[in-house]
């Protein structure tokens, strides 16, 4: 057994014991046990493909209204069965799993990740980091990273979620209560930072594209939402402290951490040159900020947009090299780290962390195949696009007042994230239904965006298809063996649930006090 640490604020941490399941009921234990006989993650995105391949061939032939804004012709589900259909794919398939974006970007941040891990470097800043850090905030801190992590792209997925794992099973906490809080942050909370982010003035884009389908001069500003998100932020981290304290962590009591123990981290004892190395390592870091600060600070930049000069939007290369940047940002330290401290001897031992952190990521790879596959030809069967604008046209058919039409759009959208993870995909499908619907019931299109944010945020922790919950399964599997899709849908619900309610209400009450949305941003549309 080990010894329990005192955090900073001289509370002891429960000691590692696991402790033995015992009997449970509920609804949500009934979802864990529902979910987990489910097949293998791997298997269900295979029955997913299998099942939408035969849906698009009985669906095929049907004839519907509905438009689709992306081509102005009506919807056309294409049967995934024909012959030449399941010849492209086959010659495409390596493509496909070879572009899935989820795994060049797990597998790149994890190389450099994976050194600082092995050499020490993570270990001992989280030592660091909890000596200051009161128990009691510990929660609201890692969802607060969670959420700015939004910043950095999917930073978060393979970052921070993680490191929730890490820092509370060092803080003798349960470890997946740490993974669900920062997933919550950097997949529940989506929307709710106080930071601007590449997603804003792409999603802003599109709403204005659709706003100038009834008005040709209105503009959208790219920081049209900011106010609100950052206010939302506070709302995240609150909401989501309370649920991981008092609903998960409690209910996580019986849970057998079963994993590795050899393998998992623990705060141990501080060595004799780790201070040394953690400094030294920290320089390198903070260098590494700031060169890359200096780099993109002058107008002309390489790193900026070549359009607007701007670091956060899509096409800045700043941007676009996130995860590269992530890389490099912990192999340096963590090489630094390692010779200093003297856990590295050599190059090899530099190789070795890159190989070990490679060897755990070998089930996700699995799954990226499977899932990548599954997600490409949903997308190309345009069902996805189908269940959208049938619930558009329905919601549009009812004709409800303001406040309830703005709910009607956040349930829409939580809905149709369920099936469809990218958040500009669904926008550049929304948007040009839902902005001038709502514009002609006086609702401006910055307020219509707000509403799709909440929605198409709340269910992301929810759904197996959003393409990083296989990576956070195969996080939790590092702690408790029997992680399945149930356990992790049965953790996250509750948090998906209060967020889609207190954040809708939140939206509300936010428009009847009038307070700002962002810049240049309405709640009202006057034609």
């Amino acid at each position: 057994m080990t010894s329990p640490t005192p955090l900073g604020d001289g509370t002891p941490t429960p000691p590692h014991d696991p402790v033995l399941p015992g009997r449970r009921g509920g609804i949500l234990d009934t979802i864990e046990r529902v979910g987990n006989r489910l097949p293998d993650p791997a298997a269900l995105f295979l029955i997913l493909l299998l099942v939408v391949w035969g849906v698009s061939a009985l669906v095929a032939p049907m004839q519907f209204a509905e438009i689709d804004p992306r081509s102005d012709a009506p919807i056309q589900v294409k049967n995934m069965l024909a012959p030449a259909a399941l010849a492209d794919f086959l010659g495409r398939m390596v493509t496909i799993f070879t572009s899935f974006a989820p795994l060049g970007v797990v597998l790149v941040a994890l190389l450099g990740v994976g050194v600082a891990e092995h050499t020490g470097f993570i270990n001992a800043g989280l030592k660091s980091m909890l000596s200051v850090t009161s128990a009691k905030l510990l929660t609201p801190i890692l969802i607060l990273v969670a959420v700015v992590s939004h910043t950095a792209a999917d930073a978060g997925y393979v970052l921070v979620i993680p490191l929730g794992a890490v820092i509370f099973y060092a803080a003798g906490r349960h470890p997946l209560a740490g993974i669900a809080a920062a997933f919550a942050g950097v997949s529940g909370g989506f929307s709710a930072n106080f930071i601007p982010s590449a997603i804003d003035p792409l999603l802003a884009a599109l709403t204005q594209e659709a706003a100038q389908i009834l008005a040709p001069e209105r503009l959208v500003n790219p920081l049209a939402n900011i106010y609100f998100t950052g206010a939302s932020t506070l709302v995240i981290v609150l909401l989501g402290w309370y649920i991981t304290d008092r609903i998960i962590e409690p209910r996580l009591q019986r849970t057998l951490v079963d994993g590795d123990l050899n393998e998992l981290p623990t705060l141990g004892e501080t060595g004799p040159g780790e201070a040394r190395g953690l400094r030294w390592a920290m320089l390198a870091m903070l260098a590494g900020v700031a060169l890359l600060a200096l780099a993109s600070y002058f107008p002309g930049s390489a790193l900026r947009s070549p359009t607007t000069g701007s670091l956060t939007r899509a096409d800045a290369p700043l941007m676009r090299g996130i995860v590269p940047l992530i890389f490099l940002l912990f192999l340096i330290p963590g090489v630094v780290y390692g010779y200093v401290a003297g856990t590295v001897e050599s190059h090899k031992d530099i190789i070795k962390g890159m190989s070990k952190a490679m060897s755990t990521m070998g089930y996700y790879i699995v799954m990226a195949f499977f899932a990548s596959l599954f997600i490409a030809s949903f997308n190309e069967s345009n069902l996805g696009a189908l269940l959208a604008l049938k619930g558009a046209t329905a919601l549009r058919n009812i004709g409800l007042p303001a406040q309830v039409t703005i709910v009607g759009i956040i349930l829409l959208s939580g809905m149709v994230n369920l099936f469809v993870g990218s958040a500009s995909a669904k926008w550049a499908l929304l948007a040009p239904i839902f902005v001038p619907m709502l514009m002609g019931l006086g609702i401006s299109p910055e307020l219509t965006q707000a509403a799709y944010r909440v929605g198409d945020s709340t269910t992301n922790i929810i759904t197996p298809l959003m393409p990083y919950f296989p990576l956070v399964v195969v996080f939790c599997q590092r702690y408790v063996r029997s992680t399945g899709i149930g356990t992790l849908v049965s953790l996250m619900l509750p948090y998906s649930a209060a967020f889609l309610v207190v954040w809708t209400l939140f939206l509300i009450g936010y428009w009847q006090l009038g307070i700002p949305l962002g810049l240049d941003a309405p709640y009202t549309f006057q034609p």
